[in-house]
């Protein structure tokens, strides 16, 4: 071997040594920070700093803070390691105008509820008050107003069922201009149409249609009044074609094109 390239083993064995007591510190730092990692979890989830601290609400109109949280079973005394979101998701979830919950854990003892709500569609008139229809075609009895709401359609003589469900599905189907220009909805059915009804406009005009084909029919009303006397109000009639006959004359019809 060439000179220079030999090391002698008592020059060696000093070298080996402290590599081998820098591994060695190594380990035992990595266990002291594993260990003391471990204590401060333990104390952390047995101490008052891992209960809930705050609750936050988003996505919330018709229900408070409040009900929503009281709702949920949560409170400040629970250890957000138990908080079971599934459990909380579907507690928020029975009430009746809540359409999905989203349940998320912010560390270290936050707990946010996003909520979307079921639309309000309609009101329906029950005696002096005002019942919202949600979207789902459920009324709320719970929640009766006896202020007019405005720039929504007012029901009569609907019930939960196949014609109000129809009725919401024919609203949300047409544009809200349409929609905000409608006044009152009377569910009026025949022996020949069980989904015959009769609607009072903002502007005077009434409005007699059938559900089967309302959102078809009613979309074209702009264009529909557009060709009448706006001094001369009526019956517009869109259960076959277009007919409109005037009040004054009762006789008097028109086809709408």
């Amino acid at each position: 071997m060439e000179k220079g390239k030999i090391v002698a083993l008592e020059d060696r064995i000093p070298k080996l040594k402290e590599q081998r007591r820098r591994k060695a510190n190594k380990r035992l730092v990595l266990l002291l920070i594993l260990f003391f990692t471990m204590i401060v979890v333990v104390a952390y989830t047995q101490s008052p700093l891992s209960h809930v601290k705050t609750i936050t609400i988003k996505g919330n109109e018709i229900y408070t803070k409040q009900e929503i949280i009281k709702s949920s079973g949560l409170s400040n005394h629970m250890n957000i390691w138990k908080v079971r979101k599934d459990t909380v998701s579907s507690k928020v979830r029975k009430l009746s105008e809540i359409n999905n919950v989203d349940v998320k854990t912010k560390w270290p003892n936050t707990i946010l509820i996003e909520v979307k709500e079921h639309k309000r569609i309609a009101y329906l008139k029950k005696d002096t008050n005002y019942l919202p229809v949600m979207e789902n075609g459920k009324i709320l009895k719970n929640r009766k107003t006896e202020v007019i709401p405005v720039n929504s359609p007012i029901l009569f003589d609907f019930k939960e069922g196949a014609a109000l469900g129809e009725m919401i599905k024919e609203l949300e189907n047409l544009p809200s201009e349409i929609v905000n220009s409608i006044s009152e909805i009377h569910y009026t059915p025949k022996k020949t149409d069980k989904y015959h009804i009769s609607l009072f406009m903002n502007d005077g005009f009434e409005v007699s249609a059938t559900l089967r084909s309302f959102s078809d029919k009613m979309v074209h009303y702009p264009s529909i009044i557009s060709q009448l006397d706006p001094n001369k109000k009526g019956i517009i009639d869109l259960e076959v074609g277009s007919y409109f006959k005037a009040f004054e004359t009762e006789v008097e019809e028109k086809t709408v094109e």
